[in-house]
């Protein structure tokens, strides 16, 4: 296996990305896949989620996947050609804080002392969003970082219909690397990933992921989160086999769960991604 390694220092990693960022500014966004078959899978995709509400399906949609596989970012893409919205639990529960809601209030009190905050608290704010999107008529949700547990899974069916769960998925290793690439820019706030990945397993697929950099303005702006180091990345993976493994099985169990490999980078994986949901909907039309 070959797996260009990041450099040892965040500032040898930025500098050596500047090539790459050159060489890729006349090309399209990485944020965006383009072409006519792309655009005609849109196009497809938003059809198909129109006359599953014409019979009568509910789009009530989760994503599932490991810290660092891309749940917000397919999620949010996916959710706009769906015609429904992306809901993230973290938005939640940080829009509440902003507001200063009691809920807010109580969540935050309980943060600043080190103490989790109880399903029940997280479950009342994720109902109150629910029962609002019905009331105005949305048709459905796609919902991002939530259940990471059974328990939360269970109470969430009694709340409503989930009617598919997608699960992301992505080889260990390549978590790793991609998480301890992201960069955020300390002045405009936007997140890019440094990591250059490409990894060639003999008899098995390649997967490739070129960095997502930034523009030369936020170069020496760039801060990492305390968190994105590979010990401590490594051990957030080994809570998410313990508690949201077992949520994989709990819908897997129910023929609700749908397994999804990435195997490049937003747009090698993007029309992938498009054909999969497809399929899925048109199975449900059979």
């Amino acid at each position: 296996m070959a797996l260009r390694r990041l450099a040892a220092s965040p500032a040898r990693a930025i500098a050596r990305t500047c090539v790459v960022t050159r060489a890729y500014a006349s090309a399209s966004s990485p944020f965006d896949a383009h072409g006519a078959e792309v655009d005609a899978l849109r196009v497809e995709l938003t059809a198909q989620c129109d006359a599953a509400i014409a019979r009568g399906d509910k789009l009530n949609w989760v994503f599932l996947g490991a810290p660092g596989v891309g749940k917000g970012t397919y999620a949010s893409r996916m959710a706009k050609l769906m015609g429904v919205p992306h809901i993230a639990m973290g938005d939640l529960v940080r829009g509440e804080i902003k507001e200063g809601t009691a809920r807010g209030k109580e969540m935050q009190a309980l943060a600043a002392s080190g103490k989790l905050v109880p399903d029940g608290l997280v479950l009342d704010i994720l109902r109150a969003r629910i029962e609002r999107g019905a009331k105005d008529g949305e048709r459905g949700f796609l919902l991002d970082g939530f259940p990471r547990t059974v328990p939360q899974a269970e109470t969430l069916g009694t709340m409503v219909e989930v009617t598919r769960a997608l699960n992301l998925t992505l080889r260990e290793d390549i978590l790793v690397e991609k998480c301890c690439g992201r960069r955020e820019c300390g002045e405009c706030g936007k997140s890019f990933n440094i990591a250059d990945i490409k990894s060639v397993v003999p008899g098995g697929p390649t997967i490739i992921m070129p960095p997502l950099n930034p523009p030369e303005g936020c170069f020496g702006k760039l801060t990492q989160r305390a968190d994105d180091t590979e010990d401590v990345v490594k051990a957030r993976l080994e809570v998410y086999k313990k508690s949201t493994i077992p949520v994989e099985d709990f819908y897997r169990s129910k023929g609700l769960l749908s397994d999804f490999a990435i195997m490049g980078g937003i747009p090698e994986t993007t029309p992938v991604l498009l054909k999969h949901i497809i399929d899925i909907l048109k199975e449900r039309s059979a």
